[in-house]
């Protein structure tokens, strides 16, 4: 029995060692977005919501979320690239490949999640029947470098709206 528990336990980590050796690293973004906006733009799409986002046409986007992009775009050499449109159609841009990120005040029960990845949680107000909301922005599904990059600098952020 000791026997096969050994081999076994050699089988792991051979195989581990395996996929270290091949330069694989986790986690990783099947389309490259981490690496694409690194020292280049960062596509964001953004809808107005309230202190979250203002948006006044001519004028780069306001408010909480826009200055959170920008802080996280520089930590990263990027410049952000503000897309305006309705939730909508930020989603299925995001959906399509055509955003990296996109803000607009959303909720973690946001219904274009199906769309999307999300970040955790970064923030937390309330709206105006008293109920708690949780703050979000949407990225690429699967982009997992990207999330967790954009997590990290989200987590040592202090949001208070």
């Amino acid at each position: 029995m000791a026997g096969k528990q050994y081999l076994h336990l050699s089988m792991l980590l051979g195989g581990t060692l395996a996929v270290a050796g091949c330069g694989i690293s986790i986690p990783t973004d099947p389309e490259g977005t981490l690496d694409r906006i690194s020292g280049a733009t960062l596509r964001v799409g953004v809808t107005g919501s309230g202190e979250w986002v203002q948006l006044d046409a001519g004028q780069d986007p306001a408010g909480i979320e826009p200055d959170l992009v920008r802080d996280f775009a520089e930590s990263v050499d990027a410049q952000p690239r503000w897309i305006p449109g309705s939730e909508h159609e930020l989603a299925e841009d995001l959906k399509n490949g055509e955003l990296d990120l996109v803000i607009g005040g959303l909720a973690d029960n946001t219904p274009w999640s199906t769309h999307a990845g999300m970040t955790r949680p970064y923030a937390e107000s309330t709206d105006k029947r008293g109920e708690a909301v949780r703050h979000v922005m949407l990225v690429p599904r699967g982009e997992n470098a990207f999330l967790l990059a954009l997590d990290r600098f989200l987590l040592e952020q202090k949001v208070t709206p």
